[in-house]
C-alpha cells in the first residue's frame, strides 16, 4: 500500500456523493480491521481498483467507523460487496470471494453501461 492506492475510502460523510451520486457502476467493499476474510480480500480489491480504475469505482468503507451507512444498508456480516449501479444496488456478495467472481460481476454491470 502506498499513495498509489486507486480505491476511495469511503465514509458517512461522503458516502452519497462518491457512490449514490457516480456516473459509474460502483463496488463498495464493507469490512473491518478485526476481519479476517476482509484482510483476504483487501490486495484484489487494491487490484480491482487499479484495472477499473475510469470505468468503475472501488470503495472501501470501514463498518466500524461508518456504522449509519453500513446499517442502512443492512450489513450484518463481513467483508459484504455491493454493487451499485445508477445510485441502486443491484448485486451482493458476502465473504471472501475469488477475484475472478467479482471480476464478472464488474464487467456484467459494464456490459449494460454501453448496451
Amino acid at each position: 500500500m502506498g499513495e498509489n492506492v486507486k480505491y476511495v475510502t469511503l465514509t458517512d460523510d461522503n458516502f452519497e456523493q462518491e457512490v449514490l451520486q457516480a456516473d459509474v457502476p460502483v463496488l463498495v467493499d464493507f469490512w473491518a480491521v478485526w476481519c479476517g476474510p476482509c484482510r483476504m480480500i483487501a490486495p484484489i480489491i487494491e487490484e480491482l481498483a487499479a484495472e477499473y480504475e475510469g470505468r468503475a469505482k472501488i470503495g472501501k468503507l470501514d463498518v466500524d467507523h461508518n456504522p449509519q451507512t453500513a446499517m442502512q444498508y443492512g450489513i450484518r456480516s463481513i467483508p459484504t460487496l455491493l454493487f451499485f449501479k445508477n445510485g441502486q444496488v443491484v448485486d451482493q456478495l458476502i465473504g471472501a470471494v475469488p477475484k475472478k467472481v467479482l471480476v464478472e460481476k464488474l464487467e456484467a454491470l459494464l456490459a449494460t453501461e454501453t448496451a
